[in-house]
């Protein structure tokens, strides 16, 4: 008998946001030579572990202000369900997210105008490109 995989309905979101930084000479030098002796896999995993351990170095800070501007920690996803629940209310959210928002790919324009008043994110936006234009007016 011959076993058949379910595909997937939605596409995998990707786990990490890819980012660009530029260093000097001498920083990727260092960076380089650790590697190289052997302290980290790449230049990718010294990067990765030195930023960890500079917010873990500060994570009372980001902890403090997290509460005192009442942000939402991690991932947060709007379905297109949640936004026509909070325009039916006759409501409208002020999004505040350190991490990661999402906006569902079946959310209008018309909708998330009609249901989010302002977005404010610390980190990644997923959103169609169409939203994503919609609201930038009201992106901060």
């Amino acid at each position: 008998m011959e076993s058949r995989r379910t595909p997937s309905l939605a596409p995998a979101k990707p786990v990490d946001e890819k980012i660009t930084i530029n260093l000097g000479y001498v920083d990727l030098g260092q960076i380089d030579l650790l590697v190289q002796e052997g302290f980290y896999a790449n230049r990718t995993d010294l990067i990765r572990t030195a930023i960890r351990s500079h917010l873990a170095a500060h994570a009372e800070v980001v902890k403090q202000v997290v509460a005192r501007k009442m942000l939402v920690l991690g991932i947060q996803h709007f379905s297109a369900d949640d936004l026509r629940a909070v325009q039916a209310a006759g409501e409208s959210l002020q999004i505040r997210v350190l991490g990661l928002a999402s906006i569902a790919p079946d959310v209008s324009p018309e909708l998330a105008l009609a249901s989010i008043d302002s977005l404010v994110v610390l980190g990644a936006l997923h959103a169609s490109p169409a939203v994503k234009a919609a609201l930038a007016g009201r992106i901060r």
